[in-house]
């Protein structure tokens, strides 16, 4: 149904005259005649019945009003949602605990004018055809993939270096450490559970493992953030790494530690990914917050994979 026979039909039937409906819409009376015909050809009735004192609804016309009325509220809605500086902005922050979703919060803290959607979508290839298709405007994603160059209508720039910690329960053999390097860990096991083969994360590990000569698992049911430090608060002879902006709650009796790793400090290496063509001004301020955000205490010994998205 097109919506301009409807309006059309609603500016008719407020005015009672399609003169003053004509002159309403700055259109002529003839458009009006015409339009009112193709709605009721249309709708297979008669809508309005011509009198000395102009269009008086019959019947039909009566009842098909408030759904009319609706449909342009609808309208009105819907182009409402999208237009620039009404719809929320949607940025992917892969999880909730992590450094991306800091992020995301620390911008809306900043700019509590600015409507936001938070989502969580599982790869880099997922989030990019998001971005390209409208469904999102942003991703913190934390790194490139090796050998998937991004598409050319996508931009990236680093926003964030996130070294890593060790957390291990109390009675692991570097629970008393201050700092660990990463050649101590070797012959430690590593459990990183819910790690999805394939993703973007999944492959910093794999380098890290192997440049390392780490023992690095991600093997077993992946039951959340809160089972994964009840096993190792539990077993000595586990440990796990997390970022060091990770958000985590764990019971006093744990006793978890979290242990810098240094010497060098492996970074996780953060991008803010959007469309070049994306013109929403809430997405330009959220790229000078970030770039504007300071970097965090990273010494210039540092490891990161050679295929992340450069500075």
């Amino acid at each position: 149904m097109d919506l301009d026979t409807v309006r059309t039909f609603m500016a008719a039937a407020d005015t009672g005259q399609f003169q003053e409906a004509a002159a309403e819409l700055a259109v002529t009376q003839q458009a009006v005649s015409k339009r009112i015909a193709v709605l009721e050809r249309d709708l297979g009735v008669r809508l309005f019945t011509r009198t000395p004192r102009g269009a008086e609804l019959t019947v039909d016309g009566q009842a098909f009003l408030p759904h009319a009325r609706e449909l342009l509220r609808v309208a009105e809605r819907a182009a409402s949602s999208v237009r620039t500086g009404h719809r929320p902005l949607r940025v992917d922050v892969i999880a909730s605990h992590g450094a991306a979703a800091g992020l995301i919060r620390g911008f809306q803290r900043r700019h509590a004018e600015i409507e936001l959607d938070a989502v969580r979508l599982s790869d880099v290839e997922t989030s990019i055809a998001a971005i390209r298709s409208g469904e999102i405007d942003a991703s913190l994603r934390s790194v490139s993939a090796p050998g998937r160059p991004l598409p050319e209508d996508i931009e990236s720039v680093r926003v964030l270096d996130e070294p890593l910690h060790l957390v291990t329960g109390p009675a692991h053999a570097l629970a008393s450490a201050r700092s660990v390097t990463p050649v101590q860990l070797a012959g430690h096991r590593i459990w990183m559970s819910g790690i999805a083969p394939g993703t973007e994360c999944a492959a910093y590990y794999d380098d890290l493992a192997a440049e390392f000569g780490l023992t690095i698992e991600s093997t077993g049911p992946d039951f959340g953030t809160e089972a994964l430090l009840d096993t190792v608060a539990d077993t000595p002879a586990l440990a796990t790494l997390m970022g060091e902006q990770t958000r985590l709650v764990w019971p006093a009796g744990h006793g978890l530690r979290r242990i810098p790793v240094t010497s060098p400090t492996p970074v996780y290496p953060h991008s803010l990914l959007w469309h070049r063509d994306n013109p929403a001004p809430a997405l330009a301020a959220l790229r000078v917050y970030l770039a504007a955000t300071p970097p965090s205490r990273v010494t210039a010994d540092t490891w990161e994979p050679g295929w992340a998205i450069p500075h």
